[in-house]
Parts: C-alpha cells; sequence; structure tokens
C-alpha cells in the first residue's frame, strides 16, 4: 500500500499533508510513502528531510497519483490551470483520497461527482464529528485556531484607520469596534486576536454555550436566544436553523453590522453549506473604509456578496473571501494537520491496511464518496439530492 503526498497546488498555499516526522510513522504502519518534490518547501521541510524519514521522492505529479493508494492532501482536488489538468481526474479509480473537501460547498460540486464516477473513496477533514475520540484527529478544530488568528490580522493590516484607542496630539482617536458572528474556535481566536489589538469586540452566536466563552475572552454578547433543540444537535453540534429564526437573525444583525468598522463571519454548520446572514443591502448601511473578512467561504459563506478566493468592494466596504487563510501560516499548519491526518489513517486502517472500517461513526460520517455514490448528507442536502 502507498501513500502519496503531492505538492499543493491552491494559490499561496504552503501547507503540505505529511511531515517527515509523520512518515516514519506510516512507514512503521507497514505503508509505503511517495512524496512529490518540493511538497514540503512551504512548510521548511526539504525534500532530503523526507527521504531520510524513508519516502521516496516523485518529481512528477501523474507518477505520484498513479502509483498511490492512499492520496494525502491539505485542500480538495483543484484545476492544475498551467498543466492543463484537474487533479480529480489524477487520482486513480478506486484510491482513497483524504482532504479538506468542503463537499457541499457549490464550488465544490462537479469536483465530488468527478470523484464518485471515478470510484474514489473519498474523506473529508472537515467533517470529523467533533466528539471526545476524535480529538486528536480534528484538523477543522486545528486550522480554525489559525483561521481565527490571521482573520484579524488581515483585516487589521487592510483597515485604514486606528484599531486601538490611540491618543494624538490633537486629540484621542476611538477604537475601531470589531463583531464577530460566531464563536466556534475561529470566532473565538478572532476575538483573542481582536482585544490583544485593543479593540472591543461584539459577539453573536445561537450557542449558549459559545455565548458565554466569548464573554469570558471580554466579548459584548449581542444576539437572541435560540432554543437550544433548535440550535444543537443531540450530538452537540451546531444545527441549521429553520428560515424563519435564519430570518430573525438576519434582522439582529443587521444595525450591528451597520455599526462594526470589522466584521468577522465564521459562522458554520458541520458538513453544510454556510448560512447567508450578512446581505448586499446591509452593506449600504455600514461605514466606508469598514472591512469584512469573511472565514465561511470555504463552505459558501457567511455573506451574499463575497467572492470566492478574492476581494470585492461594495459600498465603501471591502469583503475578503480568502479560501484557505491557515495555507498562509504552513509550518504549524502543518505540524497540526500533518498529525491530524496521521490519527485519521491509524483509526481508518486500525484493523489492517487492507481494510478500512467504514462502519466507524467518525468514518462514516466524513466519507464523501464510495462505490461510485456519494454519501456525504450535507453534500446531497446542497445538491438538492436523496441519493447519488
Amino acid at each position: 500500500m502507498i501513500i502519496g503526498v503531492p505538492k499543493e497546488i491552491l494559490d499561496q498555499e504552503g501547507r503540505v499533508a505529511a511531515i517527515p516526522e509523520t512518515v516514519l510513522e506510516y512507514i512503521q504502519m507497514g505503508f509505503k510513502v511517495a512524496v512529490q518534490s518540493a511538497a514540503g518547501q512551504g512548510a521548511l521541510f526539504g525534500d532530503e528531510a523526507y527521504s531520510h524519514a524513508g519516502a521516496m521522492m516523485v518529481e512528477d505529479p501523474a507518477e505520484l497519483f498513479r502509483a498511490s493508494d492512499v492520496v494525502l492532501k491539505v485542500k480538495q482536488p483543484w484545476r492544475n490551470e498551467a498543466g492543463g489538468y484537474h487533479e480529480a481526474d489524477m487520482i486513480r479509480e478506486r484510491a482513497v483520497l483524504i482532504a479538506f473537501l468542503h463537499p457541499a460547498a457549490p464550488v465544490n460540486h462537479e469536483m465530488v461527482l468527478t470523484l464518485a464516477r471515478r470510484n474514489i473513496t473519498a474523506f473529508s477533514m472537515d467533517a470529523i464529528p467533533r466528539i471526545s475520540r476524535a480529538q486528536r484527529m480534528d484538523a477543522l478544530t486545528s486550522m480554525s485556531t489559525i483561521s481565527g488568528y490571521k482573520a484579524m490580522l488581515i483585516a487589521a493590516n487592510r483597515f485604514p484607520k486606528f484599531i486601538p484607542m490611540t491618543g494624538t496630539t490633537i486629540g484621542t482617536i476611538k477604537a475601531a469596534q470589531v463583531l464577530v458572528v460566531g464563536a466556534g474556535v475561529v470566532g473565538l481566536q478572532a476575538i483573542a486576536t481582536a482585544k490583544r489589538l485593543g479593540a472591543p469586540v461584539t459577539a453573536v452566536d445561537v450557542r449558549d454555550e459559545a455565548r458565554k466563552t466569548a464573554a469570558s475572552l471580554g466579548a459584548k454578547i449581542a444576539g437572541f436566544e435560540v432554543p437550544a433543540e433548535l440550535a444543537v444537535g443531540p450530538d452537540g453540534r451546531t444545527r441549521a436553523l429553520p428560515e424563519e429564526w435564519m430570518q430573525q437573525e438576519r434582522e439582529l444583525l443587521e444595525p450591528l453590522v451597520q455599526q462594526a468598522d470589522i466584521v468577522i463571519l465564521s459562522a458554520l454548520v458541520p458538513g453544510e453549506v454556510a448560512p447567508l446572514l450578512v446581505t448586499e443591502a446591509m452593506l449600504g448601511g455600514m461605514k466606508p473604509g469598514s472591512i469584512i473578512v469573511d472565514v465561511a467561504i470555504d463552505q459558501g459563506g457567511n455573506c451574499g456578496v463575497t467572492a470566492s478566493g478574492g476581494e470585492v468592494s461594495l459600498h465603501g466596504v471591502s469583503i475578503f473571501g480568502l479560501w484557505n487563510i491557515p495555507g498562509s501560516m504552513p509550518v504549524h499548519g502543518s505540524l497540526l494537520y500533518a498529525h491530524n491526518v496521521l490519527h485519521y489513517v491509524k483509526h481508518l486502517f486500525h484493523k489492517g491496511l487492507e481494510s478500512m472500517d467504514l462502519e466507524d461513526e467518525i468514518i462514516r460520517e466524513s466519507l464523501v464518496t464510495h462505490e461510485g455514490r456519494i454519501v456525504h448528507r450535507g453534500t446531497l442536502k446542497a445538491m438538492g439530492l436523496s441519493h447519488a
């Protein structure tokens, strides 16, 4: 069994799915490991380090994909414009793929259909259930820690004013107002970073526990209470609210968004398209120079006008929809992700390298395509299908 680790091709993605330390462990499990040349360069791991760990170095990505029984990636298969190929077409039929697939996001539907058509068994690291025994595999939490921190720094870098209250020779400049929507791991890191920068922060979340944690970090809590059974499922994960409750949330958010100078959007429902919370109409009432960073863009985005992977300026407001914020911190991003994937692979093959345990809850919830079919519920729902 060969594990293949290609070099990521998404723009500004410097992470790698395996580091020399985890390569050693895969080999000890009985795998052979092939790594594309320069795959670890962005994370400061040279080819020599991989070779020393026992990996075979492969120059040609097509050769690596053809030879690999299990492909480990960071981001979803993507089209290589320079090479004229799509990675989903390069993975050999009936191989296994493990990556952040974000399969419910509309931009990835065609890619998911290709994986199903080619009989690839694909697992998405962003769909791992947040249960205690899955903590070491929880790549979404690991990467969200980076995303929240960097999202606030991105906003601060582009914001045309001071963020903290600042004394000057002509008087005191008021602090910027920060609004964080979604107080999960991303939101909490954004709150902590904004507070370090000296900004007062308002946080909104429909979950009672998330509101309490945000308040403990010094955020002012706004919003309204949602019945617990609507906001959180029996498994402890966030639920998609019914449309009538979504409309109430948008109405509540409108004045908060328009009072804010910086808005960090990070409201997600695991395995589903991100809820639409900020409309174009809201932007018209925002102050010129305001910044929105839509961290939820990998799953479609929380703002109706966010451009996937880019920046939009509208009504004097800059809206950022950067796909892979964790990719801007490739050293620690790779360290965390590579270990999350290692624990996932160990769990997947705990019965032996020739037998994947597809009945386990962690594996079952993160399985996207298998035996020519799409099996992931959130993806089927986003595609408007009952089965595929």
